[in-house]
């Protein structure tokens, strides 16, 4: 299955494009087929510096009989690479048709034993020249810890001549790994587990727990120290990147929760309107993502790089729909219950169930999926902790959705507007401002903000009629416990929430994790029940 996917991959990119690097590969590769080479050794550590991905789809194609021997019109001979059912000149890349008649000329090449056990030393150690940084300290980490002594040399090596600062301690951190194993003389493997644990060497624990845990009793004292003093520098290390990461992941949860809980903010803390049906909005904006998707699948094909502006188009579009939908909703129904909690949540819960019904009818009762842009299908590192792309893209996406808010309410007339009636919906009108129209603006933007969430939730959960229904709980959460209508305490609520959940569900498990965080939230209400940013009204004190 490797192989093939090489292959199919070399057969699409190859024509594309050919750098001065693969065409020297491919022109060394020809002459090592051929047998034009005066040393085999000095030829396989060329081909070694080259740190080309295509020697190793070359190496499993003439290990499987897939490279020829062809003698052209003009006697001159050429290796073939049969690629599917046409060939290609190994230096090009480009299709060569065999004639009829001339077939005698094409025989497959074939290498020697020791030739193919030295071809697969090289595509084991390959990749320690590549010129991508990630794949050279993951291919030194790999082989370190395979601990296979004939790896060790290129090891030494390649980390003589890295220049880049990571890339050289990952090839140290793999030369020790490896000594534990094969070091030829005890001071050798002394200074190995020394040196790991200065180098809090996360791949290298477990095997240093190994040596410590030999050496206890009846083993070797220096070593035992020396293991046992590593294992406290790693564990701590452990400890400070376990806690960096559900921070992180904290953060990315919290973000998730802003962005859903905003809407619910503005809209409870003006209208007074607990909107049960808040979760389905977050699915409108998942299966607008769907739809979108499918429109550019359909329209453009899956393979086509327009196809990877489908999520960008869809988020305006869901914010659009959305709003759309919550303006029809308001202005036929939820302004008739302004003020009035109770009949606002039964009405409102009625409405969610209809609206998760219709989505059954119209996309399903399975979830669906939404594909992720491949610029968001990587990972960022910061230091040693890792990070996926998309959950970086939702926090900045959250600070994103802050700043809009921030500048609808505080720069805009429709943002004095709805600030003025939030502290006295009376006064407000009397002075001339459409309430209506600010309450109907307010309940679409709300329902917007809402479905811009589940829009950013569809790259890392499936889209079905109740995804909406695993937030609503945390965002009213997050919305009581900020202060009613006040987006900073909504804000701060939200990461706070999200952090807490994450350090607490490595030591009590999601559901006990999550029953704590809402125990303290009702500890929290009962000494600040305004929350931590309660609401102030001019009605309230006159």
């Amino acid at each position: 299955m490797k192989k093939t996917l090489l292959i199919c991959l070399h057969f699409l990119l190859v024509p594309l494009v050919y750098s001065d690097g693969d065409s020297s590969s491919r022109k060394m590769l020809e002459e090592l087929a051929l047998g034009r080479v005066d040393s085999v050794d000095d030829h396989l550590n060329d081909l070694v510096e080259t740190g080309d991905p295509f020697i190793k789809v070359f190496v499993d194609a003439w290990r499987v009989g897939e490279i020829y021997e062809y003698e052209l019109e003009n006697a001159a001979k050429v290796i073939l690479h049969r690629v599917s059912e046409q060939f290609e000149l190994l230096t090009s890349g480009e299709a060569l048709d065999v004639p009829e008649g001339r077939e005698k000329y094409l025989k497959k090449s074939r290498a020697s034993r020791s030739l193919r056990k030295d071809l697969s030393r090289i595509t084991d150690t390959i990749d320690l020249a590549s010129p991508d940084l990630d794949t050279r300290i993951n291919a030194a980490l790999k082989l370190g810890q395979g601990q296979n002594k004939d790896y060790l040399p290129s090891l030494r090596a390649r980390f003589e001549r890295e220049t880049n600062e990571k890339a050289k301690r990952a090839f140290e951190e793999a030369i020790m790994i490896s000594l534990l194993k094969n070091a030829e003389k005890p001071e050798e493997r002394l200074g190995a587990v020394v040196r790991l644990g200065e180098l809090a060497s996360l791949k290298g624990r477990d095997l240093v727990i190994k040596i410590r845990n030999k050496n206890e009793i009846d083993g070797d004292p220096k070593l035992f120290a020396a293991a046992r003093n590593s294992v406290l520098k790693i564990q701590k290390r452990q400890s400070i990147v376990e806690n960096v990461g559900s921070f992180f992941r904290g953060l990315s949860t919290g973000s998730v929760l802003l962005i859903v809980a905003f809407g619910l903010a503005i809209t409870f803390g003006l209208m007074g309107i607990i909107n049960m049906a808040h979760g389905e909005f977050i699915a409108i904006g998942g299966y607008t993502c769907y739809v979108v998707q499918n429109v550019f699948e359909s329209t453009f094909g899956i393979q086509s790089s327009v196809f990877q502006w489908f999520f960008w188009v869809s988020l305006p579009i869901s914010f659009l729909v959305a709003a759309v939908i919550g303006l029809v909703f308001e202005k036929g129904f939820i302004r008739f219950l302004y003020r009035r909690p109770l009949e606002s949540l039964l009405a409102t819960w009625g409405l969610s169930m209809v609206m998760r019904q219709t989505f059954r009818l119209v996309f399903g009762a399975a979830n669906v999926s939404v594909e992720t842009p491949s610029v968001l299908n990587g990972t960022s590192t910061f230091g040693l902790v890792s990070m996926s792309d998309t959950r970086l893209f939702i926090v900045v996406f959250a600070g994103f959705v802050i700043l809009i808010t921030w500048l609808l309410l505080s720069k805009t007339n429709l943002g004095l507007y709805i600030r003025a009636v939030m502290q006295n919906r009376n006064m407000a009108s009397s002075l001339g401002i459409p309430v209506a129209r600010v309450n109907s603006l307010t309940f679409a933007f709300g329902c917007g903000l809402a479905s811009l969430a589940g829009a950013t939730l569809s790259l890392v959960s499936n889209v079905g009629p109740s995804m909406g229904q695993t937030y609503i709980v945390d965002s009213f959460m997050v919305v009581v416990a900020g202060g009613l209508g006040n987006l900073i305490g909504a804000g701060i609520s939200a990461l706070g929430i999200g952090v807490t959940d994450q350090f607490l569900q490595p030591l009590l498990g999601p559901v006990m994790g999550k029953i704590v965080v809402l125990f303290a939230i009702i500890l929290f209400l009962q000494w600040k029940p305004g929350g931590l940013f309660p609401t102030k009204s001019r009605s309230l004190d006159d």
